[in-house]
Formats: structure tokens, C-alpha cells, sequence
């Protein structure tokens, strides 16, 4: 008994079903690839821009705690008529080292601020704007060096929390 070798299917020979079947696989899964990466983009879209419903509280804003330095009160001569001014402020600044570099240079601050006290008249600083103008007077005034290279002082707000003239 011979044996008979298979006879291998020439190119003409193929059946045409075949290359059908392969080719349709092919289209159906690049179909396929398509419609999923389209829906997956969709939906990353459309999660990112739906509204959840739920309010979203604001975290709360750490703010750094201010802080005050309340000076001596003052009382000086106003000029020119003998009239006299007794004042009490406070300074707000935002770092306890500006705080405490006021505090070392607290005679050259009091000097500089009795100067401009007892350099104006009662009717400068008898009204709100007056009363303003002199807080940033002061303010201007503590701000400066105390000493040549040391720097200026952040001063943010002058308080009065006393304040007559008379």
C-alpha cells in the first residue's frame, strides 16, 4: 500500500468562503475598536462636564493670624493754640517678627510718632479723613529702617482705640 501524500490546495483551489470569513473578522473588530474608543472618550467627556449634584464646600482659607501691638498712649500739645491730643493705637502686622523688631526699637518709634502728633492742629485730625490720614501717617512712619541695612517694617493697619482731643 502506497501511501498518498495530501494534495495541497493551489491558490485557485481555495475555497472563496475563507478569505470572506477573515476579512469580514477583521472589519468587525476594527468596527468594533472604533465604536469602543469613541464611547470611552464620550463618557470621559460627558463625566468631566455632568454635574455631580452635590455641592462642593470651599475648603477653608488658612489665613494667617494677625498680629496686634498696642502702644502707650500718647499725649501731646497740639499747635498753635494750646489745645492737647491724648491717644491710644494699636498696630497690626502680619508676622510676630515685625512685632517684635517694633518692640526692641520701641523708643525711636514713640519719638518718631510724638514729632508728628505734636505737629498737627485739632482741626486736621478732628475728622474721619484726618483720623485716617494720621493711621497712615503713623503707619508710614514705624514702617521705616530704624537702622541703615535692617530693613523696612510691614505695618498693615493702625488702630485707635482712643482718641481725644482737647
Amino acid at each position: 500500500m502506497a501511501t498518498e501524500k495530501p494534495k495541497t490546495p493551489t491558490p485557485d483551489e481555495v475555497p472563496v468562503t475563507s478569505k470572506k470569513k477573515a476579512s469580514k473578522k477583521i472589519i468587525f473588530l476594527i468596527i468594533f475598536l472604533l465604536i469602543a474608543g469613541g464611547l470611552a472618550w464620550y463618557l470621559n467627556i460627558y463625566q468631566k462636564n455632568k454635574p455631580s449634584g452635590k455641592t462642593e464646600v470651599a475648603e477653608p482659607i488658612s489665613l494667617a493670624q494677625p498680629i496686634f501691638l498696642q502702644i502707650d498712649p500718647f499725649t501731646v500739645n497740639l499747635k498753635p493754640d494750646g489745645q492737647f491730643l491724648q491717644a491710644t493705637f494699636t498696630l497690626q502686622m502680619s508676622a510676630e517678627a515685625e512685632a517684635t523688631k517694633v518692640k526692641m526699637y520701641m523708643p525711636q518709634v514713640r519719638s518718631r510718632i510724638l514729632f508728628l502728633l505734636s505737629n498737627k492742629t485739632a482741626e486736621e485730625i478732628s475728622t474721619v479723613e484726618g483720623k485716617k490720614l494720621l493711621g497712615e501717617q503713623i503707619a508710614a512712619l514705624v514702617a521705616e529702617p530704624y537702622q541703615p541695612g535692617l530693613g523696612q517694617t510691614k505695618i498693615s493697619n493702625v488702630f485707635f482705640t482712643s482718641f481725644v482731643i482737647q
